[in-house]
């Protein structure tokens, strides 16, 4: 019996208009483009500023602009699932949002969160369901809208985010192209480093939440640097080597967008020459679980049929992961 692999068959991102500059944040809090750039390699982000749209509109306007490239309906969806950590409201989830904003109407719909790695634990998981035979056709959405939690008066958080994301869409190939392997990894214990300290059933919302400022970003980062550099270098290694893969034998490492030294340093690891590592951050931030479909967005007129990808990241929580995908079509 042949085996059936979960193949990328489309890709499309989007992002907002308004672009947040290091020169307006030099206005809104005390640092300088010069320590901006050189501690993240982030020059712009997209913030998402209309009154009343959150992170589905982002998830939305990237899976019709998906459909559109196919050339398919949005009936057609088996399963639509979103990664994020800004849901629109902590209930309905944000995917049964997105699948009536396209008209997915044949469609189950669920979300998924595990911080910036959110996006490949996903990826993994929707593979399932297109190699077990289940579905043909699944959408995974990975978007965040990242504005929403971010204190604007704290330096070291509000340089880093953006709002944006991306959606791919999975389908059964009997060739060998789409997910070959991946490798993910949690640890809990890392919660005290970076984490949103109200607004869960541990701390519900109060007035006293509200005004301690306790339903943003918070973040150690030197704490999370070093665990950073360590696990997403490591899951990558280790997926190549599983595979036997060296960096010559990867087209592409598709990175999450954390922050350029991280990035650089996983490149290391793995061996990748810096002309084939994806990077967007200069110009979007961290989206957080928009980061890797973004990259494979933007990069994707250079992606050829048979082309070895290796995507990894890193999130609170902790979360790690790493993916082996060979990609499955040339660019027309």
């Amino acid at each position: 019996m042949k085996k059936t692999y979960a193949a990328i068959t489309a890709i499309n991102g989007w992002v907002p208009e308004y672009r947040l500059t290091n020169a307006e944040l030099e206005k809104m809090v005390d640092t300088t483009e010069e320590w901006i750039l050189s501690r993240t390699g982030i020059t712009e982000r997209r913030i998402l500023k209309e009154p009343g749209m959150g992170t589905s509109d982002i998830g939305a306007n990237a899976v019709k602009g998906l459909l559109k490239k196919r050339g398919i309906t949005a009936d057609q969806i088996d399963l639509l699932i979103c990664s994020t950590v800004t849901p629109d409201y902590q209930f309905p989830a944000t995917s049964n949002l997105i699948a009536d904003k396209v008209g997915a109407t044949k469609a189950w719909a669920f979300d998924t969160n595990a911080a910036c790695s959110g996006f490949l634990f996903t990826l993994a998981t929707a593979a399932q369901f297109i190699e077990s035979g289940k579905y043909k056709k699944v959408v995974v959405v990975g978007a965040d809208k990242m504005s929403s939690i971010i204190d604007y008066t704290d330096r070291a958080t509000c340089i880093l985010f953006g709002d944006g994301g991306g959606a791919v869409l999975l389908e059964p190939s009997e060739e060998p192209y789409g997910i070959m392997d991946f490798e993910m990894g949690t640890d809990g214990s890392g919660f005290p480093f970076l984490h949103q300290k109200a607004g869960g059933s541990v701390k519900p919302a109060s007035l006293e939440s509200v005004a301690a400022k306790e339903h943003f970003v918070y973040q150690e980062g030197q704490s999370v640097f070093k665990f950073a550099v360590t696990k997403m270098a490591d899951v990558a290694e280790l997926v190549m080597k599983r595979n036997n893969l060296s960096g010559e034998d990867v087209a592409w490492l598709v990175p999450h967008q954390a922050n350029k030294r991280i990035i650089d340093a996983t490149a290391r690891r793995c061996g990748t020459d810096d002309d084939k590592v994806m990077i967007n951050i200069d110009h979007f931030g961290n989206t957080t679980n928009g980061t890797i479909p973004l990259c494979l967005w933007e990069w994707e007129s250079r992606l050829k049929k048979g082309d070895n990808l290796i995507l990894a990241a890193f999130g609170g929580g902790f979360t790690w992961g790493s993916i082996y995908l060979k990609w499955a079509y040339d660019t027309k």
